[in-house]
Parts: C-alpha cells; structure tokens; sequence
C-alpha cells in the first residue's frame, strides 16, 4: 500500500568529488517518510542536489511522524554547523521553538509545504485555504448545494490542516444545506482513513452521506476502499488533495470525484536553500500553484503526478 512506502535515504547523502570540508552542508528535516507526497518531496530535492548541487553536502533526517523526534533531529542538524536548513514541520506549535532557535543562531532556515509561527527566511509551498475552498465549491456545484459530508482531516496542529479545513468550512458557509456531518484527525494516513470510514459505514445508512472531504489522496483513497468495499461508492462524491497518480487514475475511471494539485516543493526547496547558502537574497514566501484535477482533464494527467 502506498501509505507504507519506505525510502532508504535517511542519513547523508553520498556526493563524490571535492573533500567533505569543501562541501555546502545543507540539512533537510523531513518530518515523516510514511507517505508517498513525502517520499517525492524528498527525494526529488535530493536527485536535484546529486544531479545539479556536486558543491552540497544534504544531511536528510525522517522524523518519522514524531513533532519530539524531528525536534531531536533538527538540534543534531544544527550541532553539524549547516549553512542553511530546510524543514518540513509536522506540527507549527511544536517545531517553532528549534526553528527560531536556529534562526536566532544565525542558520537559515527554509520551511516547506507547513509552517511554523515564527520569522524564516524562505517559506516555500501553495495556498491551502483556496484549495479548501475550491473543494467545497466543487461539492457544492455537483451536489446541488445540499447533502451530508464526511471529513477526513490531516493531522491536527499542522498548518496545511487548519487552513484546509478553514477553507472548507468558510466556503461551505455559503450552502447552509451541505453540512459536515463527521470529522476525525486520520494523520494523513490511508489506514487511520479507512479504520474511520468503516465506523461512519455502520453510523450512516444508505443515503445519509453524499460527501467525502479528505485533506489527501492517501485518505481519499482509503475513503473509496471501505465505500466500494460497502458497495456504496456510486452513492457518495469523493474528493482529496495532493495530485497523487494513483488518485488521478481514479479521477479518470469515476471512482474519485477530484483532486488538487499541491506541488511538493521540490526541487525548490534545495535550490533555493543552495542560493542562500551561496549569499543571494530570496523571497520570504515562494507561492507555487496548485491545480483541480476532475473527469475534465484526468487522462491527460496521468503520469503527471507524484
């Protein structure tokens, strides 16, 4: 299952050539490798910096679901002296204390796809609140401005989480008749998603869901699992977010409703981190674009994803 993907690239990144005092010592804090939009993220940045960076030196950590361990990691990160950091937060609460640490210490930091509630110096990732938006507008539309919708949140505390769900919600204020009926923090996860979704099978009876609003493919397609599997599927729209190929495939056969495009900050997150390291002066914020994959334009996706 692509939930449980594994990569086997954590610890430092092998990079012939000059001696590793000349390298660029860049760290990257991944905060977790058991999904496959992280596993892309991160690799992507790291074929980038072996094809493209020979003058870098990426030190890669997996904090492995764990806002403890990734602080752990990223205090280990900043004890190798790096001239720059990238660090992808689980939660923002629990991962701006060290990210201001290593600010205030004079490492820059760069934050992908989350955020954190302090200054950095690049934030690079899209708008997770239109995205939100755009997914309840698009329930909308299909479902008339009527009916009851299931949510499978991200993980709660995490910035993509909030503002997906605040989207969502300020969105669906406009159709007072299409309201969420159930809502459960699934961590991202195919396997959290489906354990929910069989539990909101046996709540709701035939006809009392017409909606499923997943903060990621992963959970979305977890969703399609228990629905086919409860032979319930035709009746209920199901929608994610991240662009995955396996969710653009169902896009295409009609099993999902849509998915949103949200680019995995990479290669970005390591050239841009590479142009500090090198002196240049970057944006604070780097805004990349997201895109609706619905039955409109699907087959001409696939392949195109993560």
């Amino acid at each position: 299952m692509a939930g449980t993907a594994a990569i086997p690239i954590v610890g430092k990144v092998a990079i012939t050539g000059a001696a590793a005092d000349e390298k660029i010592r860049i760290g990257f804090s991944q905060c977790t490798l058991n999904h496959p939009w992280r596993v892309a993220q991160t690799n992507v940045n790291k074929a980038y910096a072996d094809t493209n960076l020979k003058d870098v030196e990426l030190v890669i950590t997996d904090g492995n679901n764990d806002s403890g361990k990734q602080v752990s990691d990223i205090e280990n990160l900043i004890a190798q002296g790096p001239k720059v950091l990238i660090v992808s937060p689980l939660t923002a609460d629990a991962l701006t204390p060290i990210v201001r640490q290593a600010m205030e210490a004079g490492i820059p930091v760069v934050t992908l796809d989350r955020k954190v509630n302090t200054k950095v110096t690049c934030h690079i990732g899209a708008l997770n609140l239109p995205i939100g938006a755009a997914a309840a507008a698009l329930l909308a539309k299909k479902l008339g401005s009527k009916g009851a919708i299931i949510e499978l949140q991200g993980t709660a505390g995490a910035s993509a989480t909030t503002d997906r769900n605040k989207g969502f919600v300020d969105e669906l204020g406009k159709t007072p008749d299409l309201k969420i009926v159930a809502t459960q923090n699934c961590d991202y996860t195919r396997d959290k998603a489906v354990k929910f979704m069989e539990d909101m099978v046996q709540r709701f009876g035939e006809g009392q869901i017409q909606a499923v609003y997943a903060h990621n493919d992963e959970m979305a397609l977890g969703a399609i699992q228990v629905l086919e599997g409860a032979g319930r599927l035709k009746d209920v729209l199901v929608v994610g977010i991240d662009g995955q190929n396996n969710a653009i495939e169902a896009v295409a056969a009609g099993r999902l409703t849509a998915t949103f495009v949200y680019p995995f900050c990479a290669p970005e997150g390591v050239e841009y981190a590479y142009r500090i390291a090198k002196g240049e002066k970057v944006p604070e914020v780097v805004l990349l674009e997201s895109l609706a994959i619905t039955s409109e334009n699907a087959k001409d996706m696939i392949g195109k994803g993560i």
